[in-house]
C-alpha cells in the first residue's frame, strides 16, 4: 500500500517531488507507526464491514479500527463478536484491497474468542487496540502475546491513553510512568500509542464543538502535553503518539470566525473549496491537525472518510522542510549551526537532528510535495466532500 495511490499517476506525479514510499504489513514498526495516517473508527456492529473497509482504502485510509468497546452498546457485544468474525471472513476471502485491521477490544478474552472464530484467517488481522491503558492493562497484552505465538504472526498493541489516573493531576505522572514501563518489559509489540480525548473529556464533563481545538480546553491540553512528555520522546524511549478523535463531520452553530485564512486560497476554484471545508466544519479539524504536529503528535483518530484528506495533506512534508533535514542530517557530524538553503531560518545540527530524522521517515510515508505544491492543492486532489 501507499499513501495517495488512489490518485491518479499523473496527478500524483505533479503533485509530489519524491512520491511516497510502497510498503505492506511486514514493513519495520517506525515506517508503519509514522504511516498509520488517519486511523478510521468504525462500529463492529456495522452491517457491511466488508464494504466499509474497501470503500475506505479507495479513499486512502491505510488504518481502520473496528470497534468492540465504546463504540458498541454493551447488549450488543455478543452479536458485536459474532458480526465481525463473519464480516472480517468475508473481506478476507473476497481478497479486494483494504486497509490495515485492528480490533479495539473490551476484555482480554476477546482476543482469543477473535482467534478462535477467524481461524487461521486471524492472520489476517494486523492487531488490537487497548482501551483505557494502564499498568493493570498486562493481561491485554499477554493475550495478544499468546495469540500471535499461536498463530505465528505479528500482531501489534495500541494502547489508548484515556483512562481517570491518567487525567488526574495528582495519580498522572505515576500513572504514566508505570504504563511506560509496562510497554518496555512485555513482549507484545508497541505500534503507536493512541490518545482517548472524549474519555478524558468526560472527567469534566467537556466536550469541545468544532469551532475549538483541543488544545483550546486547558486541562485537556496539559494531559496531552504529559503523554507525549513521557511516552512519545525521541530518545529511543519513546513511542509514535497519535492525534486525539475529531468528532465532528458536520459543522452546527458558528461563535468564531472561520479558522483558516483566505490568503493560500487564491484561485478561484481554491476558494469555493475553502468555503465548503468551512461549511463541513473541516477548518476546526485542519487547524488542530496542525496543532498536534506543533505538539508532537502524529496521525489522528477520525470517525469519517471526509476526515481522511485533511489528515493526509497536512502529513506531507515540505520542499522546504526535506531541503532543511537533509542538510542538518548532513551536518550532523560536525555540529554547528548554518543558515537554511531558503534564507529564513537557521539550521542547528545538534538539537534539530531529532526534528530531521523524524521529517525524513514522514517524507518516506507521505512524500514530498513538489516546490509550487501547497497543503491546498493536496487538500484539493484527496478531498471527499
Amino acid at each position: 500500500m501507499r499513501h495517495f495511490d488512489h490518485l491518479e499517476p499523473s496527478l500524483r506525479e505533479g503533485l509530489f517531488s519524491v512520491e511516497p514510499e510502497s510498503f505492506d504489513r511486514s514493513a519495520d514498526r517506525d515506517l508503519l507507526a509514522v504511516a498509520l495516517g488517519a486511523t478510521l473508527y468504525t462500529p463492529a456492529t456495522r452491517p457491511a464491514i466488508d464494504a466499509d473497509l474497501r470503500k475506505a482504502r479507495e479513499r486512502g485510509v491505510v488504518c481502520s479500527v473496528l470497534c468492540l468497546e465504546d463504540a458498541i452498546a454493551d447488549a450488543d457485544v455478543a452479536f458485536a463478536e459474532k458480526n465481525l468474525v463473519h464480516q472480517l471472513t468475508a473481506s478476507v476471502e473476497a481478497g479486494a484491497p483494504r486497509p490495515l485491521v485492528f480490533v479495539r477490544v473490551r476484555e482480554p478474552e476477546q482476543v482469543g474468542r477473535l482467534v478462535d472464530g477467524l481461524g487461521d484467517l486471524a492472520r489476517h488481522l494486523d492487531g488490537f487496540v487497548v482501551p483505557k491503558f494502564t499498568a493493570a492493562s498486562e493481561p491485554f497484552l499477554d493475550a495478544v502475546v499468546a495469540a500471535s505465538v499461536r498463530l505465528d504472526h505479528r500482531l501489534w498493541v495500541m494502547p489508548v491513553i484515556e483512562s481517570p489516573e491518567v487525567f488526574r493531576l495528582e495519580t498522572r505522572l505515576e500513572a504514566l510512568t508505570a504504563a511506560r514501563d509496562l510497554l518496555h518489559r512485555s513482549e507484545a509489540p508497541i505500534l503507536a500509542v493512541r490518545i482517548g480525548a472524549t474519555d478524558l473529556s468526560s472527567m469534566l464533563g467537556l466536550r469541545r464543538p468544532a469551532d475549538i481545538t483541543v488544545y483550546d480546553v486547558a486541562p485537556l491540553a496539559s494531559v496531552i502535553g504529559d503523554i507525549v512528555n513521557v511516552l512519545g520522546r525521541r530518545d529511543g524511549t519513546g513511542f509514535v503518539v497519535t492525534g486525539p478523535v475529531w468528532e465532528h463531520f458536520e459543522n452546527g452553530e458558528r461563535m468564531f470566525k472561520p479558522q483558516l485564512r483566505e490568503t493560500p486560497f487564491t484561485a478561484p476554484a481554491e476558494r469555493v473549496l475553502r468555503r465548503r471545508l468551512i461549511r463541513r466544519g473541516l477548518d476546526g479539524l485542519i487547524r488542530e491537525i496542525a496543532l498536534d504536529h506543533a505538539n508532537g503528535l502524529l496521525g489522528k483518530t477520525v470517525i469519517h472518510p471526509t476526515h481522511v484528506a485533511a489528515v493526509h495533506a497536512l502529513s506531507v512534508v515540505t520542499k522546504e522542510d526535506h531541503t532543511d533535514a537533509l542538510d542538518i542530517v548532513r551536518a550532523q557530524r560536525g555540529g554547528g549551526v548554518a543558515a537554511s538553503q531558503y534564507g529564513n531560518k537557521m539550521n542547528e545540527a545538534t538539537p534539530h537532528l531529532a526534528w530531521a530524522e523524524a521529517t525524513l521517515l514522514r517524507a518516506r510515508a507521505f512524500g514530498v510535495a513538489a516546490e509550487d505544491v501547497t497543503f491546498v492543492d493536496l487538500l484539493e486532489a484527496g478531498l471527499c466532500l
